[in-house]
């Protein structure tokens, strides 16, 4: 067994400005006289000085300006522990799980090591420098991560979108230097848990799992694997599998003749992970034993997912709409896969229609994201998404993230932690990417969640609004794909979101040629032509603004600062423009205020009206762009939209502002992310609104619906279908006319749940007297919620 001694909690933090003092050593540091303040690890230096009186709320009012001097002090933890009384023969480690970002590391004033990246573990002997059954002293200096900064040379072809050179050397979560979502809080921190451990003489080194093959009949585990031992001869050694799903168990053994070897676990009757709706997410306990001359003298217990997971693309779309089918009646009106122009996750040989979300920073300061992080699953489960994107710009998640993606068939679409800019080519960048990389895969690859490895967020973009190929960027044509390649061989990987194949990238239409797509573009009308008739197979951002709740703007805008939003410093603040000076053309607040005007033909006129009209706005934007994508099933094969919560108190597209408040968005989410959903879909030239039944299951389903008018109580059409696997269908048509607006209510049944949708017939602008009227009786539709509380 690994003895492991956990050094988290209370530690003491001093700092300054960098150089200010005369202070290189520890011993320099306790006789400096400097004063120290509590700070707990995990932890962020910001948060600790707020503790102690020294900062106010970093996330009120505009507060986060504050910090900007910080970001050129070096910071100096230190602590006091004990050590095992004997070394017990093995070497111990020092293990910080993150390290925000250029740390010395000294134990009893021995320096042990050095680190200059916040997004991995690292690991460093420190046998020699303990004292064994004494007291030791750890300290750790954090250097300024802006005078690291602006040592470096910057070539010509290097920029960033948000204008921040600075971060283009530095190996933090990208969003830290400010985004159009996240505050510039640079900070620096022991951010992730620390121990201390002892190696053991014998152990796995790694175990690398796969899904060989699915049969009929059973399934087959392909491994990988490698171990080290003190042992003078690598004799008598073999490894031991047991595994378990519920009551289903196999048993394995291979003998070894090296340090490393393969085999491949014959597993009959297999039981299969499945994505959510469309199966159980089977998980087999795989305890792997290694035995020397018949004694364990190592072993380790891994979720195992027995599945195959294809990326089947083409590195170019046609740029055409879809063709839809044209029904009088009834009949399937999913569109056959186009062979020549796709983007489709299929699984176990059955292709997935994805309903998902990107995955954003959880907070500004990550020492606080385990706190965030079950009740932000817990929103992704109530929402019924079995994907989420883990965006570029932030961290990489933890193991706790990924545990539970794999138990409840979440799958997971994973950036490298890249976005928005061109990034340096230099030899020792490289090298520091390719580590960063090797760390990450490796601790990841075994997850059945993980779906597919993307090289980064919208650099290919960059590179073609610059007018420069993408294949100048070694990181993610070269780099990221030789590690998957040597690490995770099995996975698929694309190069970038989106990715622009060499023919198309420097074509003027090169994103709408692109098979993935993020639709952002005029932010306008929500059924504008730019939305309602993209060119995407899988949409991979897409968003639409929506005020949080008043009672939690009541929390980070000052109460002189709530009204009006024009020329308002605050609400600019937590828009997100983070910048010092005004030359950037960015202002979200009016983006948003734009976007009620065109829903309803008005400017609110008060914080209260804002707030409900955005969210309105927003609600029935997030949902068409979700029917439509299930509309065009198969054209497009999955959309994941922008997003579930907020990292920071914010104006946003998040459907959950960041103390929790649910938007509108959320309720009307949840109802048509349902696996079996009835719909309408627009109308056609013939101007009847078609109603469909998407059945998003491996399984024939059999729908009761009702769909009548709101206002007049006029049933529309009723009826029961039987709906074959993983189709559409078109169960009958609505007339409808240009110059009328109404609300159509629909109710279905399936397997004795009870479901609900609506839709919104005619154009904008719509009467806000009407909405709330008809809000009432949407609210009270299958999975209800309070019309009356709606952005209070």
């Amino acid at each position: 067994m690994t003895t492991s001694i956990s050094l988290d909690g209370e530690w003491k933090l001093a700092h300054w400005a960098e150089g200010e003092r005369a202070v290189s050593t520890p011993a320099e540091l306790l006789a400096s006289g400097c004063s120290f303040v509590p700070a707990q690890v995990p932890g962020n230096v910001e948060l600790d000085l707020e503790r102690a009186g020294q900062l106010p709320d970093p996330f009120f009012a505009n507060n986060t300006k504050l910090l900007r001097p910080l970001e050129y002090h070096e910071w100096w933890y230190t602590r006091t522990f004990a050590a095992p009384r004997a070394p017990g023969g093995q070497p111990w480690e020092l293990c910080f799980e993150g390290l925000d970002i250029y740390a010395t590391i000294w134990v009893n004033d021995v320096q042990v090591g050095e680190t200059e990246n916040a997004l991995v573990e690292h690991r460093f002997d420190v046998t020699r420098a303990l004292r064994f059954g004494q007291e030791n002293r750890l300290t750790v200096r954090l250097g300024s991560v802006m005078n690291r900064a602006r040592q470096a040379h910057y070539d010509a072809v290097l920029s960033t979108s948000e204008h921040r050179q600075e971060a283009l050397y530095t190996r933090k979560a990208p969003h830290v230097w400010g985004w159009d979502i996240m505050p510039r809080a640079v900070s620096a921190g022991i951010w992730r848990p620390v121990r201390l451990q002892q190696r053991p003489a014998t152990d796995f080194t790694e175990i690398y799992y796969w899904t060989f093959d699915i049969r009929p009949d059973g399934a087959t585990i392909g491994v990988h694997l490698q171990f080290h031992t003190d042992a003078a001869m690598l004799d008598g050694f073999s490894v031991r599998f047991h595994g378990a799903c519920g009551d289903h168990t196999f048993d394995y053994e291979w003998p070894l003749e090296f340090s490393a070897d393969h085999c491949r676990i014959p597993v009959p009757g297999a039981r299969l992970w499945w994505p959510k709706g469309y199966g159980e997410p089977a998980l087999y306990e795989v305890k792997a034993q290694l035995l020397h001359h018949g004694r364990v003298v190592a072993e380790r217990t891994d979720h195992v997912g027995l599945r195959k997971v294809q990326v089947l693309r083409t590195e170019t779309a046609s740029g055409q709409e879809p063709v839809k089918p044209a029904l009088e009646t009834s009949g399937r009106c999913d569109i056959p896969l186009d062979p020549q122009s796709h983007f489709q996750f299929v699984v176990n040989d059955v292709p997935i229609m994805v309903k998902g979300t990107n995955w954003v920073p959880l907070d500004a300061f990550h020492s606080r994201d385990r706190e965030r992080l079950a009740a932000a699953l817990a929103l992704v489960d109530d929402l019924g998404c079995n994907m989420v994107r883990c965006w570029g710009g932030n961290v990489y998640e933890n193991d706790a993230f990924f545990d539970h993606c794999d138990a409840a068939g979440i799958l997971v679409w994973q950036d490298f932690a890249f976005a928005c800019s061109h990034y340096p080519q230099t030899a020792d960048f490289l090298d520091l990417v390719r580590r960063e990389a090797e760390v990450v895969v490796t601790r990841l690859r075994n997850h059945p969640a993980l779906a597919l490895w993307c090289g980064d967020n919208e650099i290919d973009d960059n590179y073609r609004q610059d007018a420069l190929p993408p294949d100048y960027n070694r990181i993610n044509r070269e780099v990221l794909l030789r590690v998957v390649q040597r690490c995770d061989p099995q996975r698929h990987y694309v190069p970038s979101s989106p990715y622009l194949a060499p023919s198309i990238a420097l074509l003027p239409n090169a994103r709408q040629r692109a098979p993935e797509q993020h639709l952002w573009g005029p932010r306008g009308y929500c059924k504008s032509d730019f939305y309602a008739h993209n060119t995407a197979h899988f949409i991979g951002e897409i968003g639409y603004h929506g005020c949080p709740n008043v009672s939690s703007i009541r929390r980070f805008i000052s109460p002189d600062k709530l009204w009006p939003w024009q020329d308002n410093s605050e609400w600019q603040t937590h828009a997100v423009y983070h910048w010092d000076h005004p030359a950037i053309n960015r202002d979200r607040i009016d983006l948003m205020v734009s976007q009620v005007r065109e829903f309803f033909g008005l400017v609110p006129q008060s914080l209260e009206e804002l707030a409900l009209t955005s969210q309105i706005s927003q609600a029935e934007a997030k949902k068409f762009f979700i029917e439509l994508a299930r509309q065009r099933k198969w054209y497009t094969s999955g959309i994941l939209w922008w997003n579930v919560l907020d990292g920071w108190p914010q104006f946003s597209d998040a459907v959950v502002d960041y103390y929790h408040g649910v938007k509108l968005a959320y309720h009307y989410i949840r109802r048509v992310q349902a696996p079996i959903c009835v719909m309408f879909a627009e109308p056609g030239r013939d101007k009847f609104l078609p109603v469909f039944i998407a059945n998003d299951t491996r399984r024939e389903a059999e729908v009761s619906y009702r769909v009548w008018d709101a206002d007049s109580g006029e049933e529309v059409l009723s009826g029961t279908a039987q709906v074959a696997p993983n189709q559409n269908w078109q169960v009958g048509r609505a007339r409808c006319y240009a110059g009328e607006q109404r609300l159509y209510l629909i109710t279905w049944e399936v397997d004795g749940q009870s479901y609900g949708n609506h839709y919104l017939s005619g154009y904008p602008p719509f009467s806000l007297p009407q909405y709330r009227d008809w809000l009432k009786l949407i609210a009270t539709l299958p999975r209800p919620f309070a019309a009356d509380q709606v952005a209070l």
